[in-house]
């Protein structure tokens, strides 16, 4: 009897070590000595390492890959690149250079391998690179993603930590892919759900981080396999904390309902266990709200903090060049909890996580 393999498991970003986990293991990996040119690496918990090698120029490295969130290879192939790639937009860089990674079983249809490779290398020359070469294994299950080098002018750069009392949080894309693929692979997805977190995962950081660079952007991270309390209580620093305002953020349809019917990914509760002592709830925010803000997001969007003046101005013409971006916080002065969740005019009458 020949074994069956099986393409999609579930995958994407919610197949992510756990960021407890992960900050263990990592806190004990030897450094060695500093190096002056290395402006972001382990010391930072960045989307990406950028070294200078010159007055104006520095490089920006960065590497992603997972496992199929849906069955489609192309679709899946052009997910992983554009996720994989979001990592120098976050950081402020132009993408230039890609290498595929790449598992895949020998037992498995090479047409498949071929359709992911297809979607992938598109990606990459929509983001205007070079798709340069990649290494490949074989594997008992498919996975697949990017190396990717990008450059950025040392001076503007955006660190996920340097953001400002103040300033104004701006998504670019919304929440709830995992939910909405979790419901997906067990049958259970809303009418028109996937399709729209298909759009959602297949779109480029690319115009997003184009437009930003025409205002004061103090910091950004994308929003991917933690969450977006995971990936903002990475933004906090020690002189802010942040207020979100759960009514403006933009969703996925039928990612709510997934919620609410308890389709959740194994990857949103080791987020909710690891950030959940720095976020306070109203006590009028559901449930299915906070899944959603826990939601590992697979391709997710861009998070700017934006100087005030300039936020009414940057989510305007974000909105314009057709992303369902939105102003959904700000950060504050100190407080005694990273952040503070509520909605919108209600009373901030809180409940701990």
């Amino acid at each position: 009897m020949t074994e069956e393999i099986v393409f999609c498991k579930g995958g994407g970003c919610t197949a992510k070590l756990g960021p407890d986990l992960l900050s263990h293991v990592l806190g004990k990996i030897p450094r060695g000595e500093k190096d002056p040119d290395l402006l972001i690496g382990y010391d930072s918990r960045d989307d990406a390492a950028v070294y200078q090698i010159t007055e104006d120029t520095a490089i920006v490295q960065t590497l992603d890959f997972f496992p199929p969130m849906l069955e489609d290879p192309y679709l899946f192939g052009q997910i992983a690149a554009a996720n994989a790639l979001s990592d120098i937009y976050a950081m402020g860089g132009t993408v230039k250079t890609a290498l595929n990674i790449l598992c895949f079983p020998e037992k498995m249809d090479l047409n498949i391998l071929g359709k992911i490779m297809q979607g992938g290398a598109e990606k990459v020359i929509e983001a205007g690179g070079t798709l340069a070469g990649g290494h490949s294994i074989a594997d008992a299950d498919v996975k697949y993603g990017l190396s990717v080098m990008g450059i950025v002018n040392p001076k503007q750069i955006y660190a996920n930590d340097k953001g400002r009392m103040s300033d104004v949080l701006i998504l670019t894309k919304k929440l709830g892919v995992g939910l909405v693929c979790n419901a997906n692979r067990v049958g259970q997805a809303p009418k028109g759900a996937m399709e729209e977190a298909v759009a959602s995962m297949t779109m480029l950081n690319k115009k997003a981080a184009k437009i930003s660079h025409r205002y004061e952007i103090h910091a950004c991270t994308d929003v991917t396999g933690f969450g977006f309390l995971g990936h903002l209580s990475e933004m906090i620093n020690d002189a802010i904390s942040a207020e979100i305002d759960s009514i403006s953020i933009p969703v996925i349809r039928g990612a709510m309902h997934c919620a609410e019917e308890f389709l959740l990914t194994a990857a949103a509760q080791r987020n909710r266990n690891h950030v959940a002592e720095r976020v306070t709830f109203s006590k009028y925010i559901p449930f299915a709200m906070e899944e959603l803000l826990f939601d590992p997001q697979t391709s997710g969007g861009l998070l700017f903090a934006v100087k005030k003046e300039d936020a009414a101005a940057f989510e305007k013409e974000l909105r314009e060049a057709g992303m369902p971006a939105a102003i959904v916080g700000r950060f504050t002065e100190k407080k005694e909890k990273d952040i503070y969740v509520n909605c919108g005019g209600c009373n901030m009458i809180t409940v701990n996580a």
